[in-house]
């Protein structure tokens, strides 16, 4: 099973967005597929005794976790878990695939321990597949810390969630201009991402996809409809049956209605749920508003609060 982890079609994303396969090429460092240039993680919980249990793991650095974590007072049943990369940063080459299956019943918060940096890259580019499953009664909250493109790098991430009904999925996604204090705004070669959302029997549901490419477009990324002169984009995809699109979106907007930032929120299609999008060049109030929206989103699905996770990222402290 080990070998067919670590085989190119597993970890290779296919299709790529054009933007970013125009960089293909080999490294005249390590190239894709040599060792420490694959992260694996495959992950499956499932509720045991009362609470949702780590069933099956399997790892290969740079990508990790520790045990599930259950800190969350108003669900211990609950499992925590952070994804921790043993190296800087995101370079050309590197390959990350990270796979998690909630069972039926199943209670999972997945982030990361830290942002995840895409450094300067000479040649090829890097990319980032996760695959989450929630099956029939789960809650599956993926929240992961912002994604920070450095100056010069080339990435593609691609989230892809399957989702029962009967279960809740709430997904996030940030990211900052890059490295602002180092002067780098908007100086990426390209940064793609894809959240596909579907029925387990391949029904569509969600399709959210950003194409940013500062050096394609005259004037950069600040023009109307694009970014508007802000640093930072984010996006928060609500997906469940346990209550109508309608109270969803307007349990968003509550949440929102003090936020420092540019934001909408609509109803998704088909009236699954609802979603928000987030503009704004502070990272404090981005990150506070993203947490509102998810705490208003859980308050309304669960009867539950969102948690305060233990991490130096404002967004969650």
């Amino acid at each position: 099973m080990s070998v067919a982890r670590l085989s190119s079609s597993h970890y290779e994303v296919r299709p790529l967005p054009d933007t970013v396969a125009a960089y293909a090429s080999i490294p005249d460092t390590l190239a894709a597929g040599r060792p420490g240039k694959v992260a694996v993680l495959d992950l499956a919980f499932g509720p045991v005794d009362g609470r949702t249990e780590l069933l099956r793991r399997y790892q290969k650095s740079p990508l990790q976790i520790m045990r599930p974590l259950y800190f969350d007072p108003a669900r211990p049943d609950m499992a925590i878990v952070l994804a921790m990369s043993a190296g800087a940063g995101m370079v050309q080459g590197d390959r990350y695939r990270i796979d998690a299956v909630c069972e039926p019943g199943s209670a999972l918060h997945l982030t990361t321990q830290a942002a995840t940096k895409v450094m300067r890259m000479d040649a090829d580019y890097a990319t980032s597949a996760v695959n989450l499953s929630a099956a029939e009664d789960c809650l599956l909250e993926y929240l992961p810390d912002p994604i920070i493109p450095c100056a010069g790098s080339r990435s593609y991430h691609r989230t892809r969630v399957s989702i029962a009904r009967g279960a809740t999925a709430i997904v996030g996604e940030t990211v900052r201009a890059g490295r602002l204090a180092h002067g780098e705004r908007h100086a990426y070669d390209v940064l793609a991402t894809d959240l596909e959302i579907r029925r387990p029997d391949g029904v569509p549901l969600v399709l959210d996809r950003i194409r940013l490419a500062p050096g394609e477009r005259p004037g950069g990324l600040d023009g109307p409809g694009v970014l508007g002169g802000e640093d930072q984009l984010a996006s928060l995809h609500v997906v469940s049956d346990r209550a109508p699109a309608t109270g969803i979106a307007d349990a968003l907007r509550a949440a929102l209605r003090d936020a420092a930032v540019r934001w909408g929120v609509s109803v998704l299609p088909g009236d699954c749920g609802a979603w928000v999008r987030i503009l704004g060049s502070s990272s404090p109030a981005v990150d506070r508003a993203m947490r509102d929206a998810w705490d208003g989103a859980r308050r309304l699905l669960t009867g539950t609060p969102a948690p305060r996770l233990r991490k130096s990222t404002t967004f969650l402290t």
